[in-house]
């Protein structure tokens, strides 16, 4: 199947995006180069990061302790020139420790009224650490900022400064005194990014740049305005028509109730990924196409973003888990198969 494209929807970019679309990658090289002096290893998971960021998604980041998560999403938003907020959850945590509230105090003439004071996530980049041991009511608080970047409190929406972007971390292993995120929740997670263990030569590393005196201070790559005008480039990014039609068959045969779905898939998956998972897959393709010099998506784009995108939105069932089949298993086939059937 060619990469070559023809669809009325679908436009060449002009002189302009491309020269966008070099400055950007030359951006994107400086910015893991300047993460590296700080972060050893992880490449895979900056790229994707960056990723969701373009796509105007966001990540849950998944590791054990000590992978250097809270310190990867810091940094980014010090080279980005972005402000940054950290909410650490915890079982007691409110969601109006989040949002926000309204809080009795004197006014200029010297009366006392009710005034709204912002909470962490009015902010570009807000990590949201641990989410899964705060309980559903407080992290049903990040939703609406997630999907619609705007907080309503007491009846009053508060439109959140853009570029906005949540990352949220969660323990695989510790799962005492946790509340697993709801499936709506995990929807709203452009990505699923998980870390592993790095290697013996990275931890070498890690060990000789990491336990000295200094922390170096990172160069400011991007600002707010440029980080808008590259998410505004990466939704001109051309896709053929065969790409869309490839994403969306790719997406339905993770259902096992549909007609398109492998035989051998549904009595492994209780349910499959949904339109929103269209979305994020084409978006996230354009990103890496952006990223990668590309004029317009490729299957290889589409392939590199599906398990990111759909790994958190395919539920395996008992059967699956009694096999130690995961839910990467499952998309991971799916592509293999898709590419023999080309």
């Amino acid at each position: 199947m060619s990469d070559s494209y023809s669809s009325s929807g679908n436009s060449s970019l002009g002189d302009h995006d491309v020269e966008a679309i070099e400055n950007l990658q030359r951006v994107f090289a400086q910015l893991k180069s300047e993460l590296g002096r700080v972060i050893i290893g992880q490449h895979e998971t900056i790229e994707r990061l960056t990723i969701c960021l373009l796509a105007r998604g966001h990540a849950l980041l998944m590791g054990v302790p000590g992978l250097a998560k809270t310190l990867l999403v810091s940094k980014l938003a010090e080279t980005l020139s972005l402000k940054f907020s950290r909410i650490q959850f915890t079982p007691d945590l409110m969601p109006m420790d989040i949002t926000g509230t309204d809080i009795l105090q004197d006014n200029a003439d010297g009366k006392r009224e009710f005034q709204f004071v912002r909470g962490p996530a009015f902010a570009n980049i807000v990590l949201a650490d641990e989410i899964n041991r705060a309980p559903p009511k407080t992290q049903a608080a990040m939703l609406e900022a997630m999907q619609e970047q705007r907080i309503t409190v007491v009846g009053k929406s508060f439109k959140l400064d853009s570029p906005f972007f949540v990352l949220a971390t969660q323990n695989p292993v510790e799962q005492e005194g946790t509340y697993p995120l709801p499936e709506a929740q995990l929807d709203r997670f452009m990505f699923l990014i998980e870390l592993d263990y790095p290697s013996e030569a990275e931890e070498i590393m890690i060990a000789r740049t990491t336990t000295g005196d200094a922390m170096p201070s990172l160069a400011h790559l991007m600002t707010g305005e440029d980080i808008i005008a590259h998410q505004q480039l990466v939704r001109r990014i051309p896709v053929p028509d065969h790409i869309y039609q490839y994403a969306v068959r790719l997406v339905r045969k993770t259902r096992p109730q549909g007609e398109s779905a492998p035989a051998w898939l549904k009595p492994l998956v209780g349910w499959g990924a949904g339109p929103r998972a269209v979305q994020n897959l084409i978006l996230g393709a354009k990103a890496r196409a952006a990223l990668y010099g590309s004029y317009l998506v490729r299957l290889e784009d589409i392939h590199q973003a599906a398990i990111p995108v759909l790994a958190h939105r395919v539920i395996t069932t008992f059967a699956a888990q009694a096999e130690g089949l995961d839910a990467k298993y499952i998309v991971k086939r799916l592509i293999s198969e898709s590419m023999e059937e080309k």
